[in-house]
């Protein structure tokens, strides 16, 4: 039997890349997974795939990874790179295809967003992904391009920012966009056509559009939405323009990336309708109702939201609730070391009891107190042995994640809205090592935004000390030895 050939998969850290990523190898594929941040998916340990870090401004190992590919899906966007998000989305598609015009590949299968009718003003975002496919179908290689609206699933960045602001605020004030109309498709019909189009190749360009089966408002997916969850909001659509929505203003509704949730927001102001004819012709599948896939996927946010984050621990498991943001809010500090990183492991590994936290322990006293003014006394100690194991308890927190010189995960344990984790990771880079310090942090509802925006200054404060402080002490060890 022929074997298949190997599957690129661009941005497959993604939302839409890591369930596909899944999908592929499930079906038996092998598939080299590329992305800035690939380690949560490395960590799955897939079956037949093989994971790669790649910034896609600076592709040095792109033709490499081309090499023998048959099939490119290209699943990248920068709508977290902020205002420089389209000349993020140009130079990455730009430098795409200068590769596969040197290592072509048989063909590739776009991700992309519903387009305004003709006659009106995209925003930037639909205006950027229009922008990569016409540069991708100048690499001289097939595109097809699946153009799709509101993603309706767990961690789907659309559908988390409608019940974030559901959950987080009493009352929904949407500007005018709240009127217009778009065609939602469930995350698992989507998931089907990316990969049958795999099926499907064609020698020429093409365009399809992937829809649900319903027509609506997002004033009727805001209403669905909320009898189905059973959260009750009074809605008042304002005559307000989409500009005005500020990044500050997401950061304390949603969990969504700010940049991310204003970008998407900016473009509702238009009817965004599908036309699937050619698409149901070519795959057909039952499509899933809007009142289907909300339903599953507030039943999947009952878990754990990436749950190989936590280690799979059972505390952990316990304390989340439904209602959490999916996606966690986070700071932290990167330092560069030479170190080595066997002197950072030990370090690390000091963290809490008579040691403390390494820097400003004045602060972490001062939260302990905050929590036994609460009516909550946090423990205090930690295991006597050098090195801390899965389930260890240091002071309030637990140990998630002990990955010998690689990572030290620690559930965190005070009172607050919300559940959160803090990750020290270590990477060698050759001549040099680096040490990131960073918190991760689940919000509940606005209480727990507002905790995290308060907490914010600190954090930055409090983790950039911790890391250079872990450095220099391991500089000493490594500078004796």
């Amino acid at each position: 039997m022929h074997e298949p050939q190997p599957v690129l998969v661009l941005g497959a850290s993604g939302y839409v890349g890591q369930h596909l990523t899944r999908r592929l190898s499930a079906a038996g594929y092998p598939v080299r997974a590329a992305a800035r941040h690939i380690e949560p998916l490395e960590r799955l340990a897939l079956p037949g795939v093989v994971c790669h870090t790649l910034d896609l401004q600076w592709p040095e190992g792109l033709p490499a990874l081309l090499a023998g590919v048959d099939t490119l899906y290209y699943l990248v966007h920068s709508m977290g790179e902020g205002e420089a998000f389209i000349a993020h989305e140009r130079q990455a598609a730009l430098n795409v295809r200068d590769a596969l015009r040197e290592t072509p590949v048989r063909q590739i299968i776009y991700l992309s967003s519903l387009q305004t009718p003709p006659g009106e003003t995209p925003s930037d975002h639909l205006r950027a992904r229009q922008m990569t496919a016409d540069i991708l179908r100048d690499a001289g290689v097939p595109v097809t391009e699946l153009r799709a609206g509101i993603i309706v699933g767990a961690g789907s960045a659309a559908f988390e920012v409608m019940r974030d602001m559901v959950h987080n605020l009493p009352v929904l004030t949407p500007p005018r966009w709240v009127r217009s109309r778009t065609t939602p498709i469930a995350l698992e019909n989507l998931l089907h056509y990316l990969l049958e189009l795999l099926h499907r190749p064609a020698a020429v360009h093409r365009v399809f559009e992937a829809a649900g089966p319903e027509i609506l408002s997002y004033q009727q997916q805001f209403e669905r939405f909320m009898a189905i969850s059973g959260q009750r909001r009074p809605l008042i659509p304002l005559p307000l323009p989409t500009s005005w929505i500020s990044v500050w203003f997401l950061n304390a509704i949603t969990s969504v990336p700010p940049y991310i949730a204003r970008a998407l927001i900016q473009g509702l102001k238009h009817d965004l309708l599908a036309d699937d004819r050619a698409l149901r012709e070519l795959i057909p599948q039952r499509l899933i109702s809007f009142d289907e896939a909300v339903r599953a996927t507030l039943e999947k946010e009952t878990q754990l939201a990436n749950r190989d984050d936590w280690g799979d621990d059972p505390l952990a498991c316990a304390r989340w609730r439904a209602d959490y943001g999916y996606y966690p809010k986070q700071a932290g500090h990167t330092v560069h070391t030479r170190a080595s990183l066997g002197a950072l492991w030990e370090v690390v590994n000091r963290i809490g009891g008579r040691e403390g936290y390494f820097f400003a322990n004045v602060l972490w006293r001062i939260r302990g107190a905050l929590d036994l003014l609460a009516g909550h006394r946090l423990p205090r100690g930690r295991p006597a042995r050098p090195y801390l194991q899965t389930g260890d308890a240091v002071d309030s927190w637990r140990v998630l994640v002990a990955e010998p010189q690689a990572q030290l995960t620690l559930l965190f344990g005070m009172k607050a809205p919300g559940l959160g984790r803090l990750v020290f990771t270590l990477r060698d880079k050759g001549s040099y090592r680096t040490l990131d310090v960073r918190a991760w942090w689940h919000p509940h509802g606005m209480a727990g935004l507002l905790y995290w925006l308060a907490m914010f200054p600190a954090h930055l404060f409090i983790f950039r000390g911790m890391a250079q402080q872990i450095a220099r002490r391991a500089e000493r060890i490594t500078s004796e030895t």
